[in-house]
């Protein structure tokens, strides 16, 4: 292995704005989203909050609070803060 910090092997950076863009795109249903992108413009509700954050805990392992998604809205800004939780773990 090369990394010493996280065994599981965990996206990070690049990787894991990326995964959260996909997430977005297929949850909300639109290809046109990037790291920037609303959740709240592309018509994001608290159904697809709860969604975005089961499909992230399944692909991560870790537990994302749905809350996390109304404070951080862009894919990049979540990314972010799902990253600083991650290093933490």
């Amino acid at each position: 292995m090369t990394s010493t910090q996280n065994l599981t092997a965990q996206p990070v950076g690049t990787a894991l704005t990326e995964l959260v863009v996909s997430v977005y795109r297929e949850t909300l249903g639109v290809a046109e989203l990037d790291e920037a992108s609303d959740f709240y413009e592309w018509g994001g509700d608290s159904l697809t909050a709860f969604r975005i954050t089961a499909r992230l805990e399944e692909t991560l392992g870790v537990e994302v609070p749905v809350a996390l998604v109304f404070a951080y809205p862009s894919p990049a800004d979540l990314a972010s803060v799902v990253e600083s939780d991650l290093v933490q773990v």
